[in-house]
């Protein structure tokens, strides 16, 4: 059955075009600095809020049409399945993303759990074969069902613990069944209500164990995805332990992960942490563990994780930015983890807002190139730094100079000559670029 009949596979048209369901910036086949759209971008589709996410909300009921329901559980998730990879040929997007309880209902037990995985994870690899679409990431959802109520590999309850360890091993298994490339731990529920009955050493210690089990049973199957962290500050918890990138790699340096983990960051969780997406990314890189991104965006009058369709091209360049000096993303990716507002719940919106998303990001890439190309801010920075390629500035960074030293100089030299930094000129003409 076709979900999608009355749209056809989106083409790149330009901007004079009138088709909504076109690409306007998007288009695949263009090269850019060596690589074509397609290789920059790597998107992908998510599972959860494209294709389980109802429109429903804390104050309201569920509002979006979707055609796939079937009769059972089990019958709808089949649907699915057809329905999603048909978003997929329609939008000629090449990889996807999911959570285990996305894919295939619970049951009554954790063998029947598996027993739905496999048969819906048998589909899914057949419909992969027929199209060449890519699973970019996968992981486990370890924080919905009351029984992580307290947390999974940071449960105060051992049980739970193991619970948890067992779906990562599946999800580990669904991994190199279906050939993913990476692999996402989100610790929803990883964090504290409270310090007046937690253990916060204790619980990230266990953490840390459950990750390196990962990496172990990666290797003893033969099947070596890029581990991701994907760092949230809060929500569903009141603090939750990978709080931010600079956080993150805390713990990752602390219990000797890196190597085998990077970071997957998602802008609406930078905003929720107080930061602007490209420090989030920033941080990553410097610390070469920038391993693949959620693109959305949250809006700022509201505190919480809306999740919107990314459509603000500053933000995009900045991103692109980011990831242009990182050398890309592979194996990671740009994974839409977005969902269509409530009011936005026709079939078809899901096409359109992935449209809008991926417009977006080719309009980010496309500044982001030229910037670059110009060498606009790497102008900008080397000039503000130049005290440091000469005089004392080198001696200083050649390790040539010690306290005593820079004393005795900085009583001869008391009255530093500084320069402004135009600033506001410099986002002025930062708006040529995107405009």
């Amino acid at each position: 059955m076709a979900y999608f009949s009355s749209i056809s596979n989106v083409q790149y048209e330009g901007t004079k075009t009138s088709n909504l369901f076109a690409f306007r910036h998007y288009n695949p086949d263009e090269v850019i600095e060596g690589k074509t759209m397609r290789e920059h971008l790597r998107f992908a589709l998510a599972y959860w809020h494209t294709m389980t996410q109802d429109g429903s909300d804390p104050f309201g009921s569920p509002t979006n049409i979707r055609t796939w329901e079937g009769s059972t559980p089990m019958e709808t998730a089949h649907n699915r399945v057809e329905a999603f990879f048909e978003i997929l040929e329609k939008l000629g997007v090449d990889y996807f993303c999911f959570h285990d309880v996305d894919i295939a209902p619970t049951g009554d037990s954790l063998e029947q759990f598996f027993s739905n995985l496999d048969e819906i994870t048998d589909h899914i690899k057949q419909k992969m074969e027929e199209t060449g679409k890519k699973l970019l990431w996968n992981t486990a959802n370890m924080f919905s069902h009351p029984r992580f109520n307290n947390g999974a590999a940071s449960s105060n309850n051992a049980e739970v613990f193991a619970y948890a360890a067992a779906q990562v091993k599946k999800g580990l298994d669904i991994s190199k069944k279906l050939g993913g490339e990476n692999y996402v731990f989100w610790g929803g529920r990883e964090g504290y209500e409270s310090l007046l009955n937690t253990n916060m050493k204790f619980e990230q210690d266990n953490i840390a164990r459950l990750f390196k089990m990962a990496v172990t049973y990666g290797e003893k199957i033969g099947h070596k995805p890029q581990f991701l962290i994907e760092p949230k500050p809060k929500e569903p918890s009141k603090h939750q332990y990978d709080f931010d990138a600079a956080t993150t790699m805390a713990f990752i340096q602390k219990y000797d992960l890196e190597g085998d983990f990077k970071l997957n960051l998602e802008a609406n969780h930078a905003t929720l942490a107080g930061h602007t997406f490209e420090h989030e990314l920033n941080v990553a890189r410097d610390y070469d563990a920038l391993g693949s991104i959620d693109a959305n965006q949250g809006d700022m009058l509201l505190g919480w994780d809306t999740d919107e369709f990314p459509t603000n091209i500053y933000d995009t360049t900045f991103t692109m930015l980011e990831i242009l000096a990182n050398g890309g993303l592979a194996p990671g990716g740009i994974n839409f983890d977005a969902k269509v507002r409530r009011s936005s719940f026709e079939m078809e919106d899901l096409i359109l807002a992935h449209i809008a998303g991926m417009d977006t990001y080719a309009r980010g890439l496309k500044a982001a190139a030229k910037i670059r190309e110009d060498k606009f801010l790497e102008n900008l920075k080397e000039e503000r730094y130049a005290s440091y390629k000469e005089g004392i500035g080198i001696r200083i960074l050649e390790d040539k100079e010690d306290l005593e030293s820079l004393t005795e100089y900085a009583l001869k030299n008391d009255s530093p000559t500084l320069e402004s930094s135009h600033l506001e000129s410099v986002k002025s003409r930062l708006n040529d670029y995107l405009i």
